[in-house]
């Protein structure tokens, strides 16, 4: 992050004041990313969830014995759980959440797409949801990431060094066969983690997602 931040100021030396405004700026671009957790939201949602799932759909059906394989494969010791899922609708995230969550799995960071309102996305980080910085929610390729990816690469490695549960959608619905840019930005971070030894495992777990009449 701070080679990063050199090349976003060039010739500002180390300064006090340079080092003020690169602390400034990281801190602006974790703010994009994400926002501490609201146990008062995360309570309300789990008590809330259900009675809105009863009202959508006639059930919700889970594999059991893919489920145990979950949790066995959550007490693993040191090694991050990463769940890549298939995506349906816009209420994916919020029914992965709240099954994890009640399998005593813990709080995902789940990864949203970035066409969401300014009061959305804020309530969505406070119940665990975390967003490309703006300056990279371009299509893939068309900048360079700088200090942005540079704070992303460190985010990714310290969540998963923290053994946080990570959800990726593959896809932006309606589903597609084609690999989002917003996972190809996250999966790169993920694959650096792992290269530059910031953990030594990660577990991949492919979720699939299915509705008889998507929402």
């Amino acid at each position: 992050v701070q080679d990063a931040a050199s090349s976003w100021a060039p010739g500002s030396g180390r300064d006090e004041g340079s080092q003020q405004r690169w602390k400034e700026e990281i801190c602006r671009i974790m703010g994009e990313i994400q926002a501490s957790l609201s146990p008062l939201l995360l309570r309300l949602c789990h008590w809330l969830l259900p009675k809105l799932l009863t009202r959508l759909f006639l059930g919700v059906q889970l594999h059991r014995a893919q489920l145990e394989m979950v949790l066995r494969a959550a007490r693993k010791p040191e090694v991050p759980l990463v769940f890549l899922c298939s995506h349906q609708s816009q209420l994916d995230g919020l029914l992965l959440s709240f099954v994890l969550l009640s399998q005593g799995i813990g709080v995902p960071r789940v990864a949203v797409g970035a066409r969401t309102s300014p009061r959305l996305r804020s309530l969505l980080q406070r119940l665990g949801g975390i967003f490309l910085p703006s300056e990279m929610a371009q299509a893939w390729g068309d900048r360079e990431e700088g200090l942005p990816g540079a704070v992303l690469d460190a985010y990714v490695q310290e969540l998963l060094r923290s053994r946080q549960p990570l959800v990726l959608f593959l896809e932006e619905p309606p589903a597609s066969l084609r690999l989002a840019d917003p996972a190809q930005r996250w999966l790169l971070r993920v694959l650096r983690a792992l290269r530059d030894g910031a953990v030594p495992d990660v577990l991949i777990i492919p979720v699939g997602i299915a509705y008889d009449v998507a929402p």
